[in-house]
């Protein structure tokens, strides 16, 4: 049998793995085909081996794993009227194909323009200092809106993360000089709260000292023997009238000392 003979059977042969080949599909764990026949919605099959018909079944496959969404920087406009540069990232995943593949004709699109126009609207409701300090709480309220409007596509957003908020350089002085000021009213504040704790304790000590003539006297002698550790030769010192009119009290002749002859 030559070639010419082997002609009528090796053609048939051809197309028919052709076909076989292209009617079997093989599907990974985290797929799933959503399966059409002849337009109109069939099942979503997988994972595993699958058979569809050529030509009178079509198949879209759909990935269930969380897929990173990275948003693009945009100029958003704080309450404040401040305009910062934000970018985001968005996890999600797929939860139902039917709908993630019928009611949307680009999931990832519809949902990264979605993420987007959600971000300007959040952050311009809150304040530069809300986007700095309380990220966490943009973050989860941001998520809750997106996944509120992609329930019906059929996605599930796990998380959103706002990555970086970026200012101009004037704004950037600006708040290096409000933080300088923060920090030098806190300090002037910590100061007088001071002194005046120090105020009442001197006059609790001078009220024990009024009513007590000997603490005056040993805190006048604590005085003494202070200034005494000093280097220097002269020391000049009052002397208290109390107890001037001790010793003069303790004096054997009395308040007025002898005259001399």
């Amino acid at each position: 049998m030559n070639l010419t003979e082997l002609i009528p059977y090796v053609v048939p042969t051809v197309v028919l793995l052709l076909i076989l080949g292209s009617a079997i599909k093989i599907l990974p764990e985290y797929e799933r085909g959503v399966v059409f026949f002849l337009g109109r919605f069939q099942g979503v099959k997988g994972p595993g081996l699958i058979i569809v018909i050529p030509v009178i079944q079509q198949i879209v496959r759909v990935d269930l794993r969380v897929i990173t969404l990275d948003v693009p920087s945009q100029d958003v406009i704080s309450r404040d009227n401040v305009t910062v540069r934000v970018n985001a990232v968005l996890y999600f995943r797929v939860v139902d194909p039917e709908r993630a593949i019928i009611r949307v004709e680009d999931f990832g699109s519809a949902t990264s323009q979605l993420a987007q126009t959600t971000l300007r609207s959040v952050l311009g409701k809150h304040d530069l200092d809300e986007m700095l300090s309380e990220r966490d709480k943009l973050n989860s309220d941001i998520q809750e809106i997106i996944d509120a409007q992609t329930e019906e596509w059929g996605i599930k957003v796990a998380n959103v993360e706002i990555k970086h908020v970026d200012l101009n350089e004037s704004m950037i002085r600006a708040i290096a000089r409000q933080a300088e000021a923060e920090r030098e009213r806190r300090a002037k504040v910590i100061h007088a709260e001071g002194e005046l704790q120090a105020s009442k304790k001197l006059v609790e000590a001078a009220d024990v000292m009024s009513t007590n003539s000997g603490a005056m006297q040993l805190r006048y002698m604590q005085t003494l023997s202070d200034m005494s550790n000093n280097n220097s030769s002269t020391i000049v010192f009052p002397l208290p009238m109390e107890m001037m009119s001790t010793f003069m009290s303790n004096h054997p002749s009395g308040n007025k000392p002898p005259k001399g002859d």
